[in-house]
């Protein structure tokens, strides 16, 4: 995997200093590709100064309004959160993942998105992304601050590239960018619902399976079109 096709997502940061943190954290490491959402104070001066000398990084930051849109461009999304959750994508330590990604596509555009300070993200938010990511800590302190937690995650991609300089380039597969497995998610729920199979009032329980299955797959676009014509096919039946 490439750490430049990878970007660091941090979803309403409250504390500025911690976005600066973080962006040290990633300087460190080179990672230059920073997106916030709906982040508050950004302009504060704690977020420069704990940013040292990764400027740069702060200043070149893509704000967005939504966590949809700031994934739009990635085709694996990572939620990286400390709390089990019922129904969610088995969570895997951050160096699992990246050797699941190398195995996968060296030039796969990959966001790790981190919540909020105090309660992560939400059920929703985790229910975007494809992989779930749990940094082993203490049981019993298990909190790590945004900075250290992305920092973690920077070193474990740096190490992986350092140990595959030298592999042989492989050709990209053509993974569907997140959009548009929205989109191909959107048609199932359209797709079982017509045929009777998604209990209309309670829907989200078998939607996270069906995004579980689909997510470890790392569908490619034209599987995505084969997939949305069957769904057209079925629904033209109704």
């Amino acid at each position: 995997m490439s750490i430049i096709e990878s970007k660091i997502v941090l979803v309403e940061t409250s504390h500025p200093g911690n976005i600066g943190a973080a962006a040290r954290a990633m300087k460190t490491m080179a990672w230059t590709n920073l997106a916030l959402v709906n982040p508050q104070d950004l302009h504060d001066p704690s977020a420069r100064a704990r940013a040292t000398r990764a400027y740069d990084i702060l200043d070149q930051a893509q704000i967005f309004t939504s966590l949809e849109d700031a994934i739009a461009d990635c085709q694996h999304v990572i939620g990286v959160t400390a709390r089990t959750r019922a129904n969610a994508a088995k969570a895997f330590t951050p160096r699992v993942l990246l050797e699941n990604l190398s195995e996968q596509d060296e030039a796969v555009r990959v966001a790790w998105v981190f919540g909020r300070e105090r309660n992560g993200l939400t059920n929703e938010e985790i229910d975007l992304c494809h992989s779930v990511c749990t940094i082993p800590a203490n049981p019993e302190f298990s909190s790590l601050n945004i900075a250290s937690a992305v920092q973690i995650i920077c070193y474990e991609a740096y190490c992986r590239g350092l140990q595959s300089e030298n592999s042989e380039n492989q050709q990209p597969t053509a993974i569907a960018p997140s959009q548009e497995l929205e989109g191909f998610y959107q048609h199932c729920w359209q797709t079982l619902e017509k045929v009777e199979f998604l209990d209309t009032e309670n829907p989200i329980p078998l939607q996270r399976k069906f995004r579980n299955i689909f997510d470890r797959t790392g569908l490619t676009s034209s599987e995505i079109n084969i997939l949305r014509g069957i769904f057209t096919a079925i629904l033209k039946r109704f």
